[in-house]
């Protein structure tokens, strides 16, 4: 069954503009560095072009705002921006349009003024639905604002995305897997799951540096995403990024300093989801298998996940289960970050 190829995602930053207040986890003048000012027409088409030469084999292609909160924009620019890319939807160059925006921007009139505009997803920066947990990260909206905004996107029949964070100051554990479950139960389209970085000029700069927010450890984060891309598969919803995008603003250790970052986070935590996949696996049918040789077949593109980083899974497995030699066969028919296991 061959693979359904993901939409190519045109990303348009725009000023961080929108936004009621600053997030105690949020540093505007460093998320804004890149840009200025509004892109104008200009920019997009150099944007738009540059991406369109990626395309390949892809049908789809939306152009994504991101950087800002989009909806919080003057509605003269939320229309002025959307305008621009009307010439792409209809030269057919671009098929829809996506932007990230806050719950508590989500009414009924902002929905109405944008839904003639080939809109193709609106993702929401829910973070928690724990409101003890926004409230410490002054995140000024609540858990009941992200309800609210889902039941009127479902109305309008927009596809809907989540934000979420791991890591926000007082969240535990029982807490995370909590809001994590009742995100999953708003039933959206698809998420995407950052873990929490110390920013320089942050207000959660100051409280890291007064011992009052401690960061979580690369391996503690890598541990409770794992289980939060189980929930969201669980719930048939699926998790398109894991971790937070590279650049520049992350490679800083003068602006990025502390978190749990690595530039290959989503690969890190899909190799531990296979890894745990295959122990219990064989933990399960240990007693009934009849060689010593266990294949592992998997997708091609899926096999370095399967073999962690640096070879790490197959090495624990060689470890754990001296008993079995370990193959990995490759097969382009099995679906990805997913694991046959040959027994007999």
């Amino acid at each position: 069954m061959a693979q359904v190829k993901n939409p190519l995602v045109i990303p348009v930053f725009i000023p961080h503009s929108g936004c009621p207040h600053q997030c105690a986890f949020c540093n505007q003048s460093i998320i804004t560095s890149q840009e200025s000012k509004m892109p104008d027409k200009i920019t997009i088409h150099n944007i738009v072009n540059q991406y369109l030469q990626y395309k390949g084999k892809r049908e789809q292609v939306e152009i994504a705002f991101f950087g800002g909160n989009f909806l919080g924009l003057a509605h003269d620019s939320i229309i002025q921006l959307l305008d621009m890319i009307q010439p792409y939807i209809k030269g057919k160059k671009i098929d829809g349009i996506r932007f990230s925006t806050r719950p508590d921007t989500i009414t009924r009139a902002i929905l109405e003024l944008v839904k003639p505009y080939n809109i193709s997803a609106v993702e929401l920066g829910v973070q928690s639905m724990n409101d003890e947990v926004l409230l410490g990260s002054k995140r000024g909206h609540t858990s009941m604002d992200t309800i609210k905004a889902m039941g009127l996107l479902k109305e309008y029949s927009f596809k809907i995305g989540v934000q979420v964070m791991v890591g926000l100051p007082g969240d535990t554990k029982v807490s995370l897997f909590e809001s994590t479950k009742k995100v999953a139960l708003l039933a959206p389209d698809f998420a995407r799951i950052y873990p929490l970085m110390v920013l320089k000029g942050s207000l959660l700069e100051h409280w890291y540096c007064q011992g009052r927010y401690t960061p979580l450890s690369l391996e503690e984060s890598i541990s409770l995403v794992k289980i939060m891309v189980g929930i969201f598969k669980a719930a048939d919803i699926k998790v398109i990024r894991v971790g937070l995008q590279a650049s520049d603003i992350m490679e800083d250790e003068t602006k990025l300093l502390a978190g749990p970052w690595h530039p290959a986070f989503g690969h890190l935590v899909y190799s531990e989801i296979l890894y745990d996949f295959v122990c219990k696996e064989i933990d399960l049918y240990k007693g009934g298998v009849g060689s010593r040789e266990i294949i592992l077949s998997v997708n091609p593109k899926s096999e370095s996940r399967l073999r962690g980083n640096k070879n790490i899974n197959l090495k624990r497995l060689s470890q754990r289960y001296s008993e079995f030699d370990f193959l990995i066969r490759r097969d382009e028919m099995i679906p990805l970050n997913q694991i046959e296991i040959n027994k007999d």
